[in-house]
């Protein structure tokens, strides 16, 4: 057995015996002390958990049990939940129903579309399910678009509420119908000394006016964030965007949360029929689907492939339906948040992770609210390696400096592809956790929160922390040679 390996054994027999003390006690990495304090972050307002997974408790631990805001680390908790609840092969279905006869290409009455929550709805996938309905034969709806949405039944939710950014797609709300994560994608394109401004698909009674004013810069550097999108009076449908565009940009394009999701769903859907040659007659209305059984129902990708879009890129429109799945599954629809916040408790406690402190309202970590301990997060992360999904759960996290949100991310580290972490960013709020890979290729649970107005500079304090994870092997080694008897002392510095 390699020396490394003995002296991690080693550790974790010594802490068992209380013989590692913590944090507290011991002192933290110095470099990690270092950056903290030069970001002006005080230790009260971090809470983190080193854990080796072969060790029977942290080798360093402060503020364990404090409940904090994790920001999108909490799509760890809904993911954990989702694999140990539905499973990793679970897939949503769209249901389609063709309410009248078709003969010879046409259906000669409605479309009912019911949807249950399907987050992967992209453009691709939206073209699937017309394709399906081609080959079934329709081409063509004399009747209404009829969709039924009561799978879901949520509050009135203000898209800007959380921090006044309404078209953000961040902010998109949850749907049981919703098609490529309710993003309406507008091409701006100078033309002369004007930007014109033309929709990627089809938007039928929406007038779209530019005001934005082309400049002659070459830099093309925040070009969407000198624009101001606005609906002025959205009963008239009319989207105004003013600002500046650099010419130097050409055409990019922009993608926004314009509409609720029936509404953006709608727009797409008639927009890749009419591209494919289909005619849609009627209007599209809610209402209710037939019992009858379906003239189709369209499968999602599975689970396992949903966490990794919704991991990687921390997508929370994705982990919101998510979370209300999981209600609608464990206690039946219509899912609502309280349901899929009971649920999420639920998995978690027949798992032995801790809820006392947990704080739910969408799963997602998009809230002022939401509270978790670091303890808790060891505590889960820890359950998931125990579990016989654990590959899907790990490979679904975003891979330092390599991919999703951490791929611009302690780049030029030893930490390079050594380490899967789920990130949160809020105001005020930055936060880490997951897996870190020592040198010798041991696993090291890794959890690190911050509340703090400073938050958003503490990313060298992270990497500090990391980069003392990943080398606890070394370090363990040099302290039994150091102390000649075995004996690994709490010493962090």
């Amino acid at each position: 057995m390699p020396f490394a390996r003995i002296v991690f054994r080693v550790l974790a027999g010594l802490l068992c015996a209380g013989l590692v003390v913590s944090a507290r006690a011991a002192g933290l990495p110095a470099a990690f002390s270092d950056a903290l304090e030069q970001a002006g972050i005080p230790l009260s307002h971090v809470a983190m958990v080193v854990q080796p997974l072969d060790a029977a408790a942290p080798v360093l631990s402060h503020n364990a049990e404090a409940a904090l805001n994790p920001a999108s680390v909490m799509k760890l908790v809904t993911s954990f939940a989702a694999l140990n609840q539905l499973g990793p092969g679970y897939v949503w279905t769209t249901d389609v129903w063709a309410d009248g006869a078709i003969m010879e290409g046409v259906l000669e009455g409605n479309l009912v579309i019911k949807g249950h929550g399907d987050p992967t709805l992209t453009l691709e996938r939206m073209w699937l399910l017309q394709r399906e309905l081609r080959a079934r034969g329709i081409r063509h709806i004399r009747g209404n678009l009829v969709l039924d949405t009561r799978h879901f039944e949520l509050p009135a939710i203000d898209p800007g509420a959380f921090d006044g950014e309404p078209f953000a797609l961040y902010n998109a709300a949850p749907g049981a119908l919703v098609a490529n994560f309710n993003a309406t994608t507008l091409r701006l394109k100078p033309d002369g000394n004007q930007v014109r401004i033309v929709p990627d698909i089809a938007l039928p009674g929406v007038m779209l006016t530019s005001r934005v004013m082309l400049t002659g810069r070459v830099e093309c550097n925040g070009w969407a964030d000198a624009l101001t999108p606005a609906l002025p009076d959205p009963e008239r449908l009319e989207l105004v965007v003013t600002g500046r565009y650099p010419r130097g940009c050409g055409e990019q394009a922009w993608s926004l949360n314009l509409f609720e999701p029936a509404a953006t769903f709608d727009f797409i859907f008639r927009g890749l029929w009419s591209e494919s040659g289909g005619t849609l007659a009627g209007a599209t209305v809610p209402g209710v689907a037939p019992t009858s059984p379906p003239l189709l129902k369209f499968a999602s990708e599975p689970l396992t492939d949903a966490l990794t879009r919704l991991n990687k890129y921390s997508n929370n429109l994705m982990t919101r339906n998510l979370f209300l799945t999981l209600g609608a599954e464990r206690y039946g629809a219509p899912a609502t948040p309280e349901k899929g916040a009971q649920a999420v408790r639920e998995a978690l406690a027949r798992r032995g992770v801790p809820t006392r402190k947990l704080v739910l309202e969408n799963g997602a970590g998009l809230s002022r609210i939401e509270r978790i301990s670091a303890e808790a997060l060891n505590q889960m992360l820890r359950a998931a390696y125990q579990s016989p999904l654990f590959a899907e759960f790990e490979s679904a996290l975003p891979i330092v400096a390599i991919d999703g949100t951490l791929k611009r991310r302690f780049n030029g580290s030893a930490l390079t592809g050594s380490a899967h972490l789920k990130t949160g960013t809020l105001r005020d709020v930055s936060a880490l956790a997951g897996y870190v890979f020592t040198a010798d290729g041991q696993r090291v649970v890794f959890v690190m929160l911050v509340n703090h107005p400073n938050a958003g500079r503490s990313e060298a304090a992270q990497r500090a922390l990391l980069e003392w994870a990943h080398a606890i092997p070394h370090r363990l080694q040099a302290a039994v040679d150091r102390n000649g008897s075995g004996q690994v002392g709490g010493g962090a510095r």
